[in-house]
Parts: C-alpha cells; sequence; structure tokens
C-alpha cells in the first residue's frame, strides 16, 4: 500500500483519504494513519501545487547553476550544500556526476538578479572553484506535469506493420 499511496500522492497531493482509500481498496483509516506515519518518517517531506508562472509573471526566471566546489573536511560536499540551500532564492541543490559536483536551481525576476546572487552571494563562497550558469527558457514538463495545455500523447507516431 506504502508505495502506491506515495505514487498517488506524488501526482495528485489534492486527493482525499477517501478518495485514496477507494483507489488503493483500502479503508480510509488506514489511508490517514499511513499518512501520518510517512510524514513522521519525513518520506512525505510537504505538498505543493505546481504553477506555470509564465502564465501569470513575465518577470520569473529559473536558472540551473552548475557548480565546481572543494569538498570540506569531515563534511565533504554535504557542507557546502548545506551552505548554498540556505539561501532564499535557492530551490533545489543537488550533487552529481560528471563535470560539475552540484546542481543549482534558483528563481529570480530578472538575468540581473540571477547574476547577482552568483556573483554576490555563490561564487564568494569559499569551497566554490567555479559556475556555469544556464537559464530556463521555456518548461515543458516538471516533475509529471505538462505544461501550456499540451497533450504528449498526441505526438506519438503511428506504427503500423
Amino acid at each position: 500500500m506504502r508505495m502506491d499511496l506515495l505514487s498517488l500522492l506524488e501526482r495528485d497531493a489534492k486527493l482525499t483519504a477517501g478518495e485514496i482509500a477507494v483507489r488503493l481498496g483500502v479503508s480510509e483509516e488506514d489511508v490517514k494513519k499511513e499518512i501520518e506515519t510517512l510524514e513522521r518518517e519525513q518520506i512525505i517531506c510537504g505538498y505543493g501545487a505546481f504553477v506555470n508562472w509564465k502564465r501569470v509573471d513575465n518577470e520569473h526566471l529559473t536558472a540551473l547553476i552548475e557548480v565546481r566546489v572543494t569538498p570540506s573536511r569531515g563534511k565533504g560536499f554535504k557542507g557546502i550544500a548545506e551552505r548554498i540551500y540556505r539561501f532564499d532564492e535557492v530551490k533545489a541543490v543537488y550533487l552529481m556526476s560528471g563535470a560539475y559536483d552540484l546542481a543549482v536551481i534558483i528563481e529570480g525576476r530578472t538575468l540581473n538578479e540571477v547574476a547577482e546572487f552568483v556573483s554576490d552571494k555563490l561564487s564568494p563562497l569559499e569551497s566554490v572553484l567555479s559556475t556555469a550558469t544556464h537559464f530556463v527558457l521555456n518548461k515543458f514538463k516538471d516533475h509529471g506535469i505538462v505544461f501550456d495545455g499540451q497533450d504528449l500523447s498526441d505526438e506519438r507516431m503511428i506504427v503500423s506493420p
């Protein structure tokens, strides 16, 4: 039940315990107890809405910043990641394999605001060796949500023998 419950909530956090119970074929009370357990164990870390900011606010910008760092002694990459994710602009920090160490996702209102974040807050950090900033030009799909009313199922080519 746990994995199915998590999958349902990940797709639609607005589902009620009753709706989930019907879909899973269990009691509503069992669903409520399992959700409480998942929250207590910090498996469910929060609930949110996915907003298509382009339709609401033309001055909303998302950037992915590649960051190369020197891991700190005793804390490794976690120490510098903790310093970075404390900035309000930062929406996500990921440890990566490959050419750079951390991927930092930030949101700002203008290119200049993002540039100031990188030059005034991120780059001066002691462990940061280099950064490369990439701006999101358009968001087609995020966290399984298709934006701009596109239906990806219509784009598949029909194959026949």
